[in-house]
């Protein structure tokens, strides 16, 4: 099997210009980028340097969205927002955009999100599926205490693709989210699988003695390291939980053609870029042990 491995944009990396981050990328061996934004000059600059481009953010949906606005108002103003950067993104060649369902109100259950989620999608999935384009979603769970993101969960995700069963409203998968949840991240490609069109490589590793002092629970005083709440904290892949091997395989199994991606969220590879881009390069070297 042979996948493409690629990355998302470190900001001491990105901070040097999409320029240097492509002439870089392509001499690390990269094949894909994926970017905050997508242009004509970011499409000539990756295709320069032979490089592709991968998933692209949803404007104002990475962080808080207002697509989950209790403001009738602010999410129609979202949903035009989104529909006109998915007509541009398709006009260049681009595929895939990138979502993480965090409400604009922290506070707001995962229920009540996805009741403002089934009156606001349909319109953008179908706009999605006329443009070409996949909406993968994210499944960071939000920040502590709320955990309100919606799609981030095997019970969500299965009432809301029984909502919306197009192919064009997918799944970017990413084990680390499911394994600091406690959830299964080999039985999740077994149910979803063939929802994935995109596809993250970052880990998870359980702290073990952190464990025992806050549980699943976010730790009350902070946690020891970045990227991290406590009893858990992110990493490059080959240093937490998952079985990149058995992923390989099950996603070999399922068709899936797009690429591995790094996100770059360990702390120990973080603060310079020097630090950044030896994380990028260890992850890669773990990835091609079995992407590859």
């Amino acid at each position: 099997m042979t996948f493409q491995i690629g990355m998302r944009i470190s900001p001491k990396i990105g901070a040097e210009g999409i320029d240097r981050v492509a002439a870089w990328a392509a001499e690390a061996g990269l094949d894909v980028i994926d970017v905050p934004y997508y242009n004509s000059e970011i499409k000539e600059t990756l295709e320069s340097h032979s490089l592709q481009v991968g998933s692209i953010d949803a404007i104002g949906s990475v962080g808080q969205t207002k697509l989950l606005s209790m403001d009738e108002n602010k999410r129609g103003d979202a949903v035009k927002t989104v529909m006109t950067q998915f007509s541009d993104i398709a006009a260049l060649g681009g595929k895939t955009v990138f979502m993480c369902l965090v409400p604009e109100d922290l506070t707001l259950s995962r229920e009540k999100s996805f009741g403002i989620w089934k009156e606001t999608f349909p319109d953008i999935v179908k706009h999605a599926e006329q443009q070409g384009i996949f909406i993968v979603l994210e499944g960071w769970p939000g920040p502590a205490p709320y955990y309100p993101t919606i799609g981030c969960t095997p019970e969500m995700l299965r009432a809301m693709f029984n909502e919306i069963p197009s192919r064009h409203f997918a799944l970017n998968y990413d084990p680390s989210h499911l394994i600091r949840q406690g959830i299964d991240y080999l039985r999740f490609l077994s149910e979803f699988g063939e929802r994935v069109s995109y596809c993250h490589g970052k880990d998870t590793e359980i702290l073990r003695d952190e464990m025992y002092e806050c549980g699943h629970l976010a730790a009350a005083f902070g946690p020891k390291y970045d990227f991290s709440e406590g009893s858990w904290r992110y990493t490059i892949p080959g240093y937490g939980e998952a079985d990149w091997g058995k992923i390989a395989v099950r996603l070999d199994r399922l068709g899936y053609e797009g690429p591995i991606s790094i996100e770059l969220e360990d702390h120990r590879y973080w603060g310079s870029l020097e630090a950044e881009r030896q994380g990028i390069i260890k992850a890669k070297e773990h990835l091609e042990k079995y992407f590859k």
